[in-house]
């Protein structure tokens, strides 16, 4: 069956840290991201202390996602020594169902800053973005 594989992760800050708002972070996440062929991310959100992000395999052997997610906040603890120790060592993924339950988890994800009130509309949030279209294939 050609169904797509789109996940959502959330990976979180020991403590609940509010130590990821920032644009130093921010960029060193979308260029570590960027960098990396295993996953692809799409639409993500950077929250102060935990960040949600939707991802699909980019290669065709590719890691694991929790692998991978080891392996890219390594990669930005080398970067952004204000994180380096504070990642929750797991992270928390789930598999898209559906087209229906993708876009319900998109519309979630992006009003997190609303629902936390940190902006009013989920697009005055600087702290998100996508670096890859992920569309359902129907």
């Amino acid at each position: 069956m050609n169904e797509p594989q789109i996940l959502l992760v959330t990976v979180c800050i020991r403590g609940r840290l509010p130590i990821l708002a920032n644009d130093a972070v921010h960029d060193t996440l979308r260029d570590t991201w960027s960098a990396e062929s295993d996953w692809v991310v799409g639409n993500y959100v950077v929250m102060p202390d935990h960040l949600h992000l939707f991802c699909a395999p980019g290669a065709q052997c590719a890691r694991s996602v929790k692998l991978w997610c080891a392996r890219w906040k390594s990669c930005v603890s080398r970067r952004a020594p204000e994180v380096r120790g504070r990642w929750v060592p797991d992270c928390w993924d789930t598999q898209m169902r559906s087209h229906e339950h993708y876009l319900r988890k998109l519309a979630y994800v992006q009003d997190n800053p609303v629902r936390k009130g940190l902006a009013q509309r989920p697009e005055d949030w600087p702290l998100r973005g996508n670096l890859a279209d992920l569309a359902w294939i129907l």
